[in-house]
């Protein structure tokens, strides 16, 4: 059983620290990658706060292609190097945007989103997936943010069967 209120009282850090250990305990005895990615999103999604959307996009030839996400419905399909996504997944770095409406080229799926965090998840040099964050607050995202999501997205790459069937 998940309670969220044993992280009441404890510091953004420490939550995203508690976040990081829960994400590998999640992820590393269970078999199915949609599972494991679906089970990230809600992880992720209940402990960062003040966000909107959270979920993947995975890679699928020229486009990504939506995965496991908490949130609004999404745009099914993004193509590489259009919008954040894209960019990041093209790029093969983080993007921290902290107002997306200065982004050229944003890929506004849910109107509400004004900041946006994404993380490519590279495995071998290609890019897999990216992990996408939305929030309705501009400049939501901060370095401490970055510095945990990318933890989680190491364990993601280490711990995701990424030939995942789209």
């Amino acid at each position: 059983m998940f309670d969220i209120s044993v992280f009441k009282d404890m510091s953004t850090e420490d939550k995203y620290e508690n976040m990081v250990i829960m994400l590998k305990g999640l992820i590393e005895g269970e078999e199915n990658s949609i599972t494991k990615l679906s089970n990230a999103s809600a992880l992720m999604n209940a402990l960062i706060g003040r966000i909107n959307w959270c979920g993947f996009y995975i890679a699928n030839r020229d486009k990504l292609i939506l995965g496991p996400f908490q949130g609004m419905p999404a745009c099914t399909e993004i193509k590489i190097g259009e919008g954040v996504c894209g960019t990041a997944f093209k790029d093969k770095k983080v993007m921290r945007i902290e107002n997306v409406h200065d982004f050229k080229g944003h890929i506004a799926c849910d109107a509400a989103s004004n900041s946006e965090i994404v993380l490519p998840i590279i495995v071998e040099g290609k890019v897999k997936a990216v992990l996408d964050i939305d929030s309705e607050e501009i400049g939501r995202f901060t370095e401490l943010e970055e510095k945990y999501l990318i933890k989680c997205a190491k364990l993601l790459q280490e711990n995701i069967n990424w030939n995942i069937e789209l």
